[in-house]
């Protein structure tokens, strides 16, 4: 994946590991050191308003700070682990960064702004999604962004001619209700640090939450399978 999907020259790839490094007033290439993020994207991120501006000390001299490198880290993490584009991650760190937002809209445009390519889905399948949503008790906005993603999921199974694939939609159901209740518990336990730091937890779990459930689901899938078929030849036993 680029790291500026819109100006791949400027991009390059994000190959360096996050690192832990305090910064107080260092300049550009101290600051790429530490971040793993080229000056090129630095400067990009600057000018579409992602990053602030470092202070300006004397001709041609700019500097940075550890808010600087924060700041960085967050945006690799939504565009690298989220796949975010730098025009959706622009606008997830502009709700999260107005105290004055409230945080169901945050949660929303996040929600929006995470990547996924599919036809217009059925109206049998929004349907179905519908109809689980209601049988659970769930509060959802027909503009809820996971309405349609769901619902192509299940048209892709009917065009596979698998629709008992679709029988799984009551179990993940439940899951997931664990899985928002942990997302928002995080939420609450960051209101005392103030509105922006709880508007970011809104933002990185959502989008970054979405990767960290994947990789979980995959292990705790090689569990049971180990658990209900044995392990397979050269698996931990």
């Amino acid at each position: 994946m680029h790291f500026i999907t819109s100006n791949s020259s400027l991009a390059g790839r994000l190959t360096a590991p996050l690192s832990i490094v305090k910064l107080s007033g260092v300049r550009i290439a101290k600051l790429v050191s530490a971040s793993g993020v080229s000056a090129a994207s630095v400067k990009w991120y600057v000018s579409e308003g992602l990053l602030p501006a470092g202070e300006r000390t004397g001709y041609n001299q700019t500097e940075y700070t550890e808010d600087h490198l924060t700041r960085l880290h967050l945006i690799r993490s939504l565009i690298e682990v989220g796949g975010l584009s730098v025009a959706a991650a622009k606008d997830v760190l502009t709700a999260a960064d107005d105290p004055g937002h409230p945080f169901g809209n945050t949660l929303g445009i996040a929600q929006a702004s995470l990547p996924w390519q599919a036809s217009p889905p059925s109206e049998e399948s929004v349907q179905q999604v519908t109809d689980i949503a209601r049988e659970r008790g769930w509060s959802v906005s027909p503009g809820n962004p996971g309405v349609a993603a769901a619902a192509a999921v299940l048209d892709r199974y009917r065009a596979l001619g698998r629709e008992d694939l679709a029988a799984t939609l009551p179990g993940y159901a439940r899951a997931v209700e664990v899985v928002a209740e942990a997302d928002l518990d995080c939420v609450t336990k960051n209101l005392d640090a103030g509105p922006v730091t709880a508007a970011q937890t809104v933002v990185v779990g959502t989008v970054l939450g979405d990767a960290l459930l994947a990789g979980l689901r995959r292990m705790a899938q090689e569990s049971e399978s180990v658990s209900r078929f044995g392990p397979t030849p050269g698996s931990p036993s």
